[in-house]
């Protein structure tokens, strides 16, 4: 192994190179450059300029012919050309047929037969042979030569071996060698690929001479023979001898072409061979392009390796920086010692001039820290001390360079150097302190770790001032109250990701390693007592936002609430909070939202169960307000904004976390005996909390997590403000046609003042035009631009319940409505309620309040009675009325939560009055059973709504219409008459509102189906069950609860059921009704055995049209019904038999329909027993009764037959 580094290190040293200026030259055919080289020089590039001087040119050009003459006039003087000249007269086709036999003849006996066709009969050496021989055996000789050593590299299987021959070894003959590889490799390209032959001479003694003579001799070739030969490397080259070998080889090509040296790097890095050779290409590059004041190639070429983001590169450069400390011998020619020694250097030359850890001793303490006696470093070196540092810990820390003793005092005395109040030198500070943390090793003595306390005390007492000079927001002062906080609450984990965070690279740090360092902040240099104080002394950030990166502020306080350090030593961190919220902007730094979490703990929750008063102070209601003052209000809501939308929606989002914080900690706190203030609700409706939101959606790529944080707190909390047809009228108004209609909004719309639309509604009953021109205007307006109209708007609306208001004005002012819905909802639902009251004279109209509308939500619905007859604004009082009721159960529940502590006695239970062993009803139940009374209250109303009143009727109106015109074309033989009836009760204000109350109740009911069920178990006027059925599609939901219906003991309750039946078996004729259908004719025939003679009366009489419906729906129960029906009549004429005569015939009647009921069909027709007008003389119930079965049973009959 030694003779081979001796062999390695000795060879080589005597020849000449191509120079780099003789490669360009011939890269470029420059004559006159090649003119100008010396003999010695020239010699190398003899094989090349023969062949360019004697083959036929592919460029025929005027200027190549000059070229070719300077070039044979170049060559005349040479001696050696001749010998050239006689290589290229060779037969090379037959002493190519010659290698490829002796190629076969070596394959078949083996690479170690002695064999050759090519070389026969060598009496002497090959330096002999080589001598005497003519120029085509020497050919042969060299081809032989190169052929053996090429076969038996393909053959070692990446191992590398040394090859001693003659031909390469001789110095006499080495030109006239390398003049013979040339001529080959130049007219044999294909059996003798240049990659392969420079893989082959990497074998052999000067190979890496002959090398650089074939490429220089085929320039174009470089690329491709330093790719091959990386390809072929190993992965770690300082590791065996042919590694360094190739490295040396290619090292001597890069010399020779420089311009590629850096490009040849990147192949290494490609590869991820032959690391030694990225490193001393760097170091050659470093040298010859020295930069004093910046980063170095070599710094920035290590750190990329073991800072970027490929893992392979990284784990490749680590090992080979381990390798290299791992073989012990470092000496000036390993790379690693000479990259290590570079490194060093280039530290050194950027430290201050006077600097030693002595000066610790001597220096006066209290001297003012601009007068030190410590040097700092220049601002020019600041940059490359920085990457110097993260060069370091990356070594260190990533590929695991033990420094010397040299290297760690060198970079200690970097480390506690006192930098410029720059950006720049704000990062050297926390790259330094970081990696004082990282790499506690560096400080091993009493001097050091001195030295290192003094830098730190310096860091705290300079932080304001670099601060306020450099301009910079992010100060190290941040991260060493952050560091502090840490090492207080024992977070050496967290200690630790600041550190990787601050460094930009994941190393590992044992948490044991900081034990010294957590001794020296939490008592040398920060107490607690001293971080907290300090704390809330630290100015807030300035338009704090994500673009704003490293450790603020912020994050110090963060920490600090978490420990809770402000309550433990009695810090107000209020004022702090409020100044930072304020001093926001977007993008949102993801530190705030944390921030406003655990402050709300802090002041709901105390620090100790020992002092339960140890709480932060929550902002003040007035400093909320403050931030409000520009959207607060209708005529300034898009002007004069003080604080950004960020701020607002920031004190927006810990209002509302606030508040539901509280009342999730309702118990807690009452067992501690505490009772934070709540925020009041006049403050609530004074924030456009839903203005606010729209600004928010807007803006959800800039805001982060925030506006979906809002959307939760607005779900849980304010339900009325999330239904979702507003959010579907939000995408319609704020989607492209809006943006069509914004592009046809003209000056004059701009200029309609409030003032203006309320002369302009005072004039409505005499002219309609001023208003209807100004309204149409106004709905090119955005929704921020309509606020200042609202109050005029809702103030005039009940002006338009007089008669002759045109339809479309209605329209456009429900449309203006619902616009204005989507950013002030809760301010404009008061207005309205209050604007549709009822005018009574001489009684003074209430003014309801926000708190009035959710405690009693039923009084949206005691407005002018016109508004019933209204459709634009009924739907208005509909969408006020929903939105109340979902508002009245959150303000419910947080009543109910509120209160809880004042009855802790109790356990939240209620005895019933005058019964003392009645069962005890929780105070959740009473509440439910409230919030079911209001919403059934609300649809009985709505139901009553949609009969008609007397006038209507008077009028031919019937609630039913819809239906019973739907049936008509269907079952009457004259469907233009039913049509046309259709149209005329359709076309009508009621239909209308009818349409949106079945909307409305088929939300209701999807949202909660026990209100559907209450309803019907409460029962409303059977007129309306044709509408409810048809109209609300949710109908379907009443076959659940039925069969409950019918088991009722209440006869109206069976009535009812069994007619709603009836209706939704038409409707839903599905497999379930039938069941609840066949359920029903049973019940019916047990009832008819148990029930008295006026109550069966009263029973059948309703019901018995029922049993059309359910024939009509399903034709098997035909024969059912049809026995029901004759035995109620049986039951019926036994009761009267001693009375009346004319029974016994109906019954007959009856018998032979049932049997016969095709005889019967023409006499069913008869308009006498369509009209009931026979046997109608006696007024006996049980006589009405057998009538009312007959004209049933010929419905059916007739219902059937018409069927068929």
């Amino acid at each position: 192994m030694k003779d081979q580094q001796t062999v390695r290190m000795t060879e080589c040293t005597s020849l000449q190179f191509v120079s780099p200026f003789a490669f360009e030259a011939m890269q470029k055919v420059d004559v006159v450059r090649l003119a100008s080289l010396s003999d010695p020089e020239l010699r190398l590039l003899l094989p090349c300029l023969v062949r360019m001087a004697l083959c036929a040119p592919a460029d025929q050009s005027q200027s190549w012919a000059q070229d070719k003459k300077l070039i044979l006039r170049l060559l005349s003087g040479v001696e050696a050309v001749n010998s050239i000249v006689a290589l290229l007269s060779v037969d090379f086709h037959a002493l190519e047929q010659d290698a490829s036999k002796e190629q076969q003849l070596r394959h078949k006996l083996g690479g170690g037969s002695g064999e050759s066709i090519l070389v026969s009969q060598l009496q002497h050496g090959l330096t002999l042979e080589f001598e005497h021989s003519d120029s085509p055996r020497r050919l042969r000789l060299v081809l032989s030569e190169l052929l053996a050593i090429m076969n038996k590299v393909s053959e070692s299987n990446g191992e590398f071996f040394f090859k001693s021959s003659e031909l390469f070894e001789s110095p006499v003959y080495l030109e006239e060698a390398a003049d013979v590889l040339c001529i080959l490799q130049a007219e044999l390209p294909s059996l003798l690929p240049i990659v392969d032959v420079a893989e082959a001479l990497l074998h052999v003694r000067n190979g890496a001479w002959f090398l650089c003579l074939l490429v220089a001799n085929v320039p174009d070739s470089f690329n491709e023979v330093c790719r091959g030969l990386i390809k072929n490397g190993e992965r770690q080259d300082e590791e065996s001898l042919g590694g360094r070998r190739r490295t040396d080889a290619l090292r001597f090509l890069c010399k020779m072409n420089p311009s590629q040296a850096l490009k040849v790097r990147g192949m290494v890095v490609e590869e991820c061979h032959l690391p030694g050779l990225g490193v001393a290409l760097t170091l050659d590059h470093t040298k010859n392009e020295a930069c004093e004041d910046g980063v170095s190639d070599l710094v920035c070429f290590v750190s990329g390796l073991l800072l970027g983001t490929n893992a392979k590169v990284r784990t490749w450069f680590g090992t080979f920086i381990r390798n290299g400390q791992q073989r012990k011998r470092e000496t000036s020619s390993s790379v690693l010692w000479q990259m290590r020694r570079q490194l060093l250097l280039e530290l050194m030359g950027i430290l201050p001039t006077v600097r030693s850890t002595r000066i610790v001793e001597e220096a006066d303490m209290d001297m003012e820290p601009n007068v030190s006696v410590y040097s700092g470093l220049k601002e020019e070196h600041v940059v490359k001390a920085s990457a110097l540092l993260r060069l370091y810990c990356a070594l260190m820390g990533i590929a695991g360079l033990k420094p010397t003793e040299e290297e760690a005092e060198q970079l200690l005395q970097l480390m506690t150097s006192r930098p410029p109040a720059t950006p720049a030198g704000v990062r050297f500070v926390s790259l330094s302190f970081c990696m004082l943390l990282a790499f506690s090793t560096l400080v091993s003595t009493p001097e050091q770790e001195q030295l290192m306390v003094v830098w730190l005390s310096w860091m705290i007492k300079e932080e304001a001032y670099f601060e306020s000079t450099s301009g910079v927001s992010a100060s190290f002062g941040e991260m060493l109250l952050l560091v502090a906080m840490y090492f207080h609450s024992n977070q050496l984990s967290a200690i630790i990701d600041l550190v990787c965070s601050t460094l930009g690279m994941k190393i590992v740090i044992k948490p044991s390693s900081l034990s010294r360092m957590k001794t020296i902040f939490t008592q040398e240099i920060f107490t607690e007592q001293v971080v907290t104080a300090h704390a809330v002394r630290v100015p807030v950030t300035s338009n704090l936002s994500a673009n704003i990166t490293g450790f603020l502020p912020i994050h110090c306080i963060y920490q600090l609430l978490r420990s809770r350090s402000f309550t433990k030593h009695k810090v107000s961190i209020k004022d702090w909070i409020y100044r930072q919220l304020c001093e926001t902007s977007t993008p949102l730094h993801p530190q705030l939202l944390p921030l406003i979490d655990v402050y709300i703990n802090s002041i709901l929750t105390p620090a100790s169960k020992s002092n339960p008063e140890a709480t932060n102070q929550p902002v003040t209601e007035q400093e909320i307000l403050n931030i409000f003052q520009g959207v607060i209000g209708g005529d300034n809501i898009r002007l004069n904004q003080h604080f950004s939308i960020t701020a607002q929606l920031l004190v927006l989002y810990y209002i509302l976390s606030y508040e539901e914080a509280l009342l999730a900690n309702t118990k807690t706190l009452a067992a501690m005996q505490r009772k934070p203030k709540s925020y009041s609700s006049s403050l609530m409706d004074q924030i456009p909390i839903k203005f606010l939101i729209r600004q928010a959606q807007g803006l959800q790529q800039e805001l982060g997590g925030l506006h979906s944080a809002l959307l939760r707190l607005l779900a849980t909390n304010y339900p009325h403000l999330c239904i979702v047809d507003d959010w579907i009228c939000e995408e319609e108004i704020t989607g492209t046609d809006a943006l069509l209609r914004r592009m046809l909004l003209t000056n004059n719309a701009k200029n309609h003042s409030p003032k203006q639309l309320q002369e302009a509604f005072s004039a409505v009953p005499v002219n309609h035009t001023q208003v209807m021109q100004i309204i149409e205007h106004l709905t090119l307006l955005s929704a921020s631009e309509l606020i200042p109209y609202a109050e005029v708007l809702t103030s005039n609306m009940s002006q338009l319940l007089n008669s002759g208001v045109p339809r479309r004005i209605l329209q456009t002012v429900n449309k203006l409505w619902m616009v204005l819905n989507t950013v002030m909802p809760r301010r404009l639902w008061v207005m309205t309620v209050n604007a549709l009251q009822p005018s009574i004279k001489f009684v003074r109209q209430q003014k309801y309040t926000q708190n009035d509308l959710m405690i009693d939500p039923l009084i949206v619905l005691r407005c002018d009675q016109r508004v019933h007859r209204c459709p634009p604004l009924m739907d208005i009082t509909l969408h006020m009325l929903n939105g109340y009721l979902l508002a009245s159960k959150a303000y419910l529940s947080a009543h109910l939560k509120e209160t809880e502590q004042d009855r802790p006695s109790q356990n939240n239970t209620i005895g019933l009055v005058g019964q003392t062993d009645a069962p005890e009803v929780t105070r959740e139940e009473l509440k439910n059973a409230l919030l079911a009374a209001q919403d059934s209250a609300a649809v009985q109303i709505l139901l009553e709504i949609c009969l008609p009143t007397e006038e209507e009727k008077a009028n031919g109106v019937n609630p039913d219409s819809l239906l019973r015109n739907v049936q008509s074309v269907i079952t009457t033989s004259a469907p233009n008459k039913g049509m046309e009836e259709g149209e005329d009760n359709l076309l009508c204000n009621l239909r209308e509102v009818q349409c949106l109350i079945c909307c409305l109740l088929h939300q209701m009911y999807i949202a909660d189906p026990n209100i559907a069920k209450l309803v019907h178990f409460q029962g409303y006027p059977c007129e309306l069950l044709p509408l409810t059925v048809a109209g609300i599609p949710s109908m379907h939901i009443c076959l659940d609860f039925i069969p409950e219906l019918i088991a009722q003991p209440e006869l109206e309750k069976q009535i009812f059921a069994i007619q709603l039946l009836s209706h939704l078996c038409i409707q839903y004729a599905l497999p379930k009704s039938l069941s609840v259908a066949r359920l029903a004719v049973n019940v019916m025939g047990t009832l008819l055995t148990v029930l008295t003679q006026a109550k069966r009366y009263a029973f059948f009489m309703p019901t018995l049209p029922s049993l059309v419906s359910f024939c009509r729906a399903f034709p098997p129960l035909y024969e059912d019904i049809m026995s029901l029906l004759i035995q109620i009549g049986q039951v019926c004429a036994s009761d009267v038999a001693t009375q009346t005569r004319d029974i016994d015939p109906i019954i007959t009647r009856l018998q032979q329909i049932k049997e016969k009921p095709s005889g019967w069909s023409q006499i069913c027709k008869d308009s006498s027993y369509k009209n009931g007008s026979r046997d109608t003389g006696s007024m006996d119930p049980d006589v009405q009764l057998c009538h009312c079965i007959e004209r049933t049973v010929i419905e059916i009959i007739n219902m059937s037959v018409s069927g068929i």
